[in-house]
């Protein structure tokens, strides 16, 4: 067990013995200390399945960010993590592709998305057009606050800060996008529920004539001769209910060097 999860272990153990699993940053840090684990502000950020303990994942919980520094274990494992659906062999694009200078040479989580874009992949997985000329909102964080259902469960997020590595506008459609390198097997889905909810508020309070809101999952691997982008497209039939995720398309666009 790495140490990261010795620490969201020992919080839940913690949590179990008082018998409430609401949980502050000072908890964490604390455990953190007691634990030699040296970025605490990274302990309770699970983007995976694969980064929760055994244990936990056997008793069915996962962590939540609920704003002004507090966390929470809740019920439910599979509301909380979306299992990436396998690519058919029809979804399988290769994509024309010629190197620039800086696409090789970066793996940050923005290059990932700024690769899908300079090379009209989102366009053309979003729209099937890579004539298509969608507004680019850069990296961004935002706070805000709101409630949700997890299962039976209610979820109260008070200045919730979170991160929205980019957003795109077309034809009233906004698709927030969250890129990652690798090839995880799910992801946790308040990375894509928190943003959307963000603009389901922003909707509605400024009137603002949003026809759809979706999200698109990024992923990208490579090896010495091509990349390998994979892009999930998906929206939320309640805006209340973060189980209620729902895949729209999916594609794999390989990018061969030429």
């Amino acid at each position: 067990m790495g140490s990261k999860q010795k620490v969201i272990s020992k919080l839940f153990e913690i949590c179990s013995e008082n018998e409430t699993y609401i949980f502050d940053n000072k908890l964490v840090k604390d455990v953190s200390k007691q634990l030699g684990f040296g970025n605490p502000f990274d302990a309770t950020k699970v983007d995976n399945s694969a980064l929760l303990p055994d244990y936990i994942k056997r008793m069915d919980y996962f962590l939540v960010h609920l704003g002004n520094g507090y966390h929470g274990f809740f019920k439910g494992i599979n509301f909380g993590y979306h299992k990436f659906e396998s690519i058919e062999n029809n979804e399988i694009i290769e994509w024309k592709y010629r190197k620039s200078l800086l696409n090789e040479f970066d793996t940050s989580e923005s290059n990932i998305l700024s690769v899908a874009s300079n090379q009209f992949i989102i366009q053309d997985f979003l729209y099937n057009d890579i004539t298509a000329s969608p507004k680019f909102y850069n990296a961004r964080r935002t706070k805000a606050s709101f409630t949700y259902m997890i299962g039976d469960q209610i979820v109260n997020c008070n200045n919730l800060q979170m991160e929205i590595d980019l957003t795109v506008e077309y034809q009233n459609v906004v698709t927030v996008v969250e890129g990652k390198n690798g090839n995880p097997e799910d992801f946790a889905v308040y990375q894509l529920f928190h943003p959307f909810r963000y603009y389901c508020i922003l909707k509605h309070e400024n009137d603002l004539d949003i026809r759809q809101i979706t999200c698109c999952y990024i992923l990208r691997t490579k090896n010495k001769d091509e990349s390998i982008i994979r892009l999930y497209n998906y929206t939320f039939d309640d805006e209340n209910r973060i189980d209620s995720i729902k895949l729209l398309k999916k594609a794999q666009y390989i990018l061969k060097k030429r």
